[in-house]
């Protein structure tokens, strides 16, 4: 019994010749692709290095340019052989959805942490204050940020509550302003108590000339008139705190020397927070 295969065999071959030059191109494009995929990678990981970005954040960009220009091309060539593109990419889509709401919370801590280090709003060992706590930085990681707090306690925080609220670096400025109020008795000059702490904010360690120290009669209070003394330090020169202890010491030295009586109920100092 004989069979006539040319009808199949020649529609085998039509589809070869049809084929075989789509194929051809789809290999093309798909090589380019890894070229361009290649220069891609190393035109991120420059501008990167030049942002001095993290290692880690620049490789984990490097990465993703590269693999982001290899999919693209890659349903390229794939349409070029008549592949079902559009019914993949609906796949991979519903499958990215559902992966994406249910890891939202990981997915955002994961882009904030890159924003973070792109950024760089702030540094390892820098002195900060962010979502409520104070401290210094002591690691930052793509999901959460670790906050050494003013008291000694070990936060961490994730990433998306980091970038998503106000971030007080106090590392990086030159200058900052201290106040300081404390009550004075009202039989007393007050003339004499704004010269006497206008000499002491002059004679503190690495306080500016400019902007001038400020003394500023604010309030009338039960036992006292408060007064305010606003100066400005060099952070450079002196820290916070040792500005901070020192004027506290030398106004109540100060009033003592010059008979400034700070009234019983008001020999508390209220400092600026920090």
């Amino acid at each position: 019994m004989n069979y006539d295969f040319s009808p199949s065999v020649e529609r085998i071959l039509n589809h070869a010749v049809e084929f075989i030059p789509n194929l051809v191109v789809a290999i093309i494009i798909f090589l380019v692709t890894l070229w361009v995929s290649r220069l891609g990678a190393n035109l991120a990981q420059a501008a990167l290095k030049r942002r001095q970005a993290n290692a880690e954040v620049t490789l984990l960009l490097t990465r993703i340019s590269q693999w982001t220009i290899i999919v693209f091309g890659l349903i390229w060539a794939l349409s070029q052989v008549n592949f079902d593109v559009t019914g993949f990419v609906a796949g991979l889509g519903i499958v990215g959805f559902t992966v994406g709401f249910a890891l939202q919370d990981i997915a955002q801590n994961f882009i904030a942490g890159i924003l973070l280090l792109i950024q760089q709003p702030f540094s390892i060992g820098d002195s900060v204050e962010v979502n409520g706590y104070g401290g210094v930085v002591t690691n930052i990681e793509i999901r959460s940020t670790t906050v050494r707090t003013w008291d000694g306690l070990l936060v961490i925080i994730p990433n998306a509550d980091v970038y998503g609220n106000p971030i007080t670096n106090y590392s990086k400025i030159d200058q900052r302003r201290i106040s300081l109020t404390v009550g004075v008795a009202y039989e007393s000059d007050l003339q004499k108590v704004d010269d006497t702490l206008q000499t002491v904010a002059a004679e503190l360690p690495g306080v500016k000339k400019d902007p001038a120290p400020q003394v500023v009669f604010n309030e009338f209070g039960d036992s006292a008139i408060r007064v305010t003394l606003y100066f400005w330090i060099d952070v450079s020169e002196t820290s916070y705190f040792v500005a901070l202890d020192a004027a506290v010491k030398r106004i109540k030295t100060a009033f003592e020397q010059e008979g400034i009586q700070i009234p019983l109920g008001m020999q508390q100092i209220y400092g600026q927070q920090k």
